[in-house]
């Protein structure tokens, strides 16, 4: 049996914060934007915050909000499905070469990843010519449901769409090979719905601020405008951010097998799955029963964790990472942290940290170790460590992963 160990806000005129931070950092001004979340009429019970809380554009990263008869597009916010993927391999370490560049060559070959989009030039994150894999599952589960939608909204066709399922992106996405604590290799990835995924989240953002004109609803932030249940906007918005978390799913499943075949190549020998793998996103929302109703649960930056539920927490590129299992905390609405959560922002990172502190932070890792990434240096982000002692009441471990090899767009 867990014990509690959340602190609870009040806020006027609003319904109650209940926060997983102990011993975490937490900004004063992600508090701010968490008590405007909770000063919104149709919150059911509270809000919940993470211990990877950080701040974000409109609602809190690292925050759970549950809803009766509306929805926030800003708090699923742009990345829409972003989410983990991880899979255990028949790999030990002893299979692995002492050098692992070539392994790293293999895999951002084999996955699109990055951006160089301009007008004359074609997207390096991006198909140029596209796999018959990638068409195939366009073709089979995306393509007929997405038509629906630019039918209605036609801003959404001139997008990225088959183009980007099956690649990276660039922020804080990666590939990484990594070990367990039994020395098992595993494949771990993140990534979510693209090019595509944020046009659907920016355009019905603005939609709804629309609304919010349209009724002379006053907010307390106006990134917080809502769609209201009924509407044509709130029914076309929950159609497309399902096709989005779909995509999303599909866009890392295609990536996974991209990543083990060229994994097996620099091996020369086949490489498989033992673990069923896990798939989970950390941007989302879904219909959910909680506490007597049947709510529209908003999960920005974090992960379900009903009980049993097998679930992915990763570090930074040189910290640790977890697979994990959810505890079905009720009061979390079975929810637990999509990872560390930032202390710095990217601006910030570039800044403070210097390539040679980056360098020597990640020196037991073969990833990018230039200018560029710095901002996804481990110091940038909390310590995963007091993340996990945190919210040991909503999952326990059961895999505790460090990488070796890590792709960054």
């Amino acid at each position: 049996m867990y014990t509690m160990a959340y602190e609870v806000t009040n806020v006027d005129k609003g319904v109650p914060i209940k926060s997983w931070t102990l011993g975490v950092p937490f900004e004063d001004q992600a508090r701010q934007q968490l008590r405007n979340i909770a000063s919104l009429p149709f919150i059911h019970k509270w809000v919940a915050a993470m211990p990877d809380v950080h701040l974000g554009k409109g609602a809190t990263i690292g925050s759970v909000i549950p809803t009766l008869g509306a929805v926030i597009p800003a708090a699923v916010g742009v990345d829409i499905g972003c989410g983990m993927m991880a899979v255990k391999t028949d790999l030990t370490a002893r299979d692995l070469p002492d050098n692992l560049a070539p392994m790293r060559s293999a895999i951002e070959a084999a996955v699109p990843h990055g951006r160089s989009a301009t007008r004359s030039k074609r997207d390096k994150g991006a198909w140029g010519e596209l796999p018959d894999t990638v068409a195939n599952a366009w073709n089979r589960e995306l393509a007929e449901r997405f038509n629906r939608l630019t039918d209605k909204h036609g801003v959404l066709k001139n997008t990225n769409n088959v183009n980007h399922l099956g690649t990276l992106g660039t922020g804080n996405h990666f590939i990484e090979v990594c070990l367990d604590e039994n020395q098992a290799v595993w494949i771990m990835l993140h990534s979510g719905s693209r090019g595509v995924g944020n046009r659907i989240g920016s355009h019905f953002i603005e939609l709804a601020k629309k609304d919010m004109q349209r009724w002379f609803i006053n907010l307390p932030d106006k990134d917080l405008a809502y769609l209201a249940e009924g509407s044509d906007n709130f029914n076309d918005y929950i159609e497309a951010v399902g096709w989005a978390q779909d995509y999303a799913r599909i866009n890392r499943q295609l990536m996974m097998e991209k990543t083990l075949a060229a994994v097996a190549g620099v091996l020369g020998r086949p490489v498989l799955g033992q673990l069923q793998a896990v798939n989970c996103h950390h941007n989302y929302v879904s219909r959910e029963h909680h506490y007597g109703e049947d709510v529209l649960l908003t999960r920005k930056g974090a992960v379900s964790a009903k009980e049993g539920e097998l679930g992915i927490i990763p570090g930074s590129m040189g910290a640790r990472s977890f697979i994990v299992r959810g505890l079905g905390n009720a009061e979390s609405f079975c929810t637990c942290s999509h990872g560390a959560g930032r202390v710095m922002s990217r601006t910030e990172a570039k800044k403070r940290v210097s390539v040679a502190e980056h360098a020597e932070a990640t020196r037991d890792v073969e990833c990018r170790k230039d200018a560029a990434v710095v901002d996804e240096t481990p110091s940038a982000y909390k310590n995963i460590e007091s993340v996990m002692a945190a919210q040991d009441d909503l999952v326990e471990v059961i895999h505790t992963l460090k990488q070796v090899v890590c792709v960054k767009g």
